[in-house]
């Protein structure tokens, strides 16, 4: 069977990644990438990481591009990656526009669609907007939902969707995380590569590490995000690490209210691999992604979450996270309860990742293997499809 496997930004590449190489190894499934470009500039290093190449770029990000671009542009781009491979399958992931778009487009051409993280849901379609939404209309159309736990299964079957649809995997940045952990662990000189373009970070002081990009909290949310960070930075203890994100509605607050401070370092945005070194050297993760509320549980990282709401109550019930908004305040008190009392931090760090045990990229290859009775799942496997992704 062929499948092509579409995505195109950050997350969606480490979250994918894994996936094609569970299904390029099998000799019963050949998988071509498809990237849509919506992050231009962040995805190569994970596809080289993973060694994986693109059959197809779109190249559909523009300046200042709005949501109804890229869903135009992504949504033309696929159909004619549709009509040239005739897929058997097509797999999204997630909740992104590029998602959404490519599952639009493979429903117009009659092909069957797996949905990877699907179910999660806050119920409230402003919060994440638009994610909300692009989530639950995927999950609409999708012939297979790939649920990444069993309360993403119980959201479906609440709104009907056939339980014969869905497959309980796990999350399959867990399985990204822990190949490149073991990586770091396993090679001594990518080690020391790695950890040698942050000569900066003082050993001495507490890393608090902060990713941030929800357009929900564009304008007066950030700008409580960033007053929350100026505040901690007074603290001698601690040094702030944030690569910032490329939209102009994130990098404007962030480099006009932390951009002098001097133990706040702000970084363009990271590789994986450098990623992943990070949030095991951070102490606490402040962030807005779901994909860190997944990760860091594994690591035994605190994570406070900049959010009123999350689709992840998994890591709520875990004790793996915690909900601290974007008010300044609760910001800086949640970050100083941690750095205060030692038993709150340790509640965090021995809480258990419900998220997945590295396996769920397998689990998915399984369940299209499934689909496919006369499929050898232990046979020699196919090569990736395409050139190499150009920069």
């Amino acid at each position: 069977m062929k499948v092509l496997v579409v995505f195109g930004t950050r997350p969606e590449a480490i979250k994918m990644a894994p996936v094609v190489t569970a299904l390029a190894a099998s000799a019963a499934l050949c998988p071509v990438i498809c990237l849509t470009g919506q992050h231009r500039d962040m995805l190569a290093g994970i596809l080289d990481f993973f060694g994986l190449t693109a059959a197809h770029d779109l190249s559909v990000m523009q300046p200042e591009q709005d949501l109804a671009y890229v869903t135009a542009a992504v949504l033309g781009g696929v159909q004619r990656v549709l009509a040239a491979e005739r897929p058997d399958w097509v797999l999204v992931h997630g909740d992104t526009t590029t998602a959404l778009a490519a599952a639009l487009a493979a429903f117009y051409a009659g092909c069957r669609i797996g949905h990877v993280e699907a179910g999660l849901r806050t119920g409230d379609l402003q919060r994440p907007w638009p994610e909300e939404m692009n989530r639950s209309v995927i999950d609409r159309l999708a012939d297979r939902l790939f649920a990444p736990t069993e309360r993403a299964r119980a959201n479906l079957l609440r709104e009907n969707l056939a339980a014969e649809r869905i497959v309980v995997t796990g999350n399959t940045v867990v399985d990204a995380l822990f190949a490149v952990r073991a990586a770091l662990e396993g090679d001594a000189a990518l080690q020391r590569s790695t950890a040698a373009g942050f000569g900066f970070l003082d050993p001495t002081k507490n890393l608090i590490l902060v990713t941030g990009h929800r357009r929900e909290s564009f304008g007066h949310g950030f700008e409580g995000i960033c007053a929350g960070l100026r505040r901690l930075a007074q603290r001698a203890d601690v040094q702030i690490v944030y690569p910032v994100h490329l939209n102009p509605a994130v990098q404007e607050p962030v480099r006009r209210i932390l951009g002098a401070l001097p133990n706040v370092h702000l970084l363009a945005p990271l590789d994986y691999v450098p990623f992943v070194y990070l949030m095991m050297r951070s102490h606490i993760i402040l962030t807005d992604s779901g994909g860190i509320q997944e990760e860091a549980p594994s690591l035994g990282k605190p994570v406070l979450v900049m959010r009123e709401v999350t689709e992840r109550p998994e890591a709520l019930a875990a004790g793996t996270v915690a909900l601290v908004g974007t008010d300044p305040a609760r910001i800086h008190d949640a970050v100083a309860e941690l750095l205060h009392s030692p038993a709150r931090y340790a509640a965090f760090a021995r809480a258990h990742n419900p998220y997945g045990d590295g396996l769920a990229s397998l689990r998915i290859r399984d369940a299209l293997l499934r689909e496919d009775t006369s499929a050898t799942p232990d046979a020699p496997g196919c090569t990736v499809r395409g050139a190499t992704l150009s920069s």
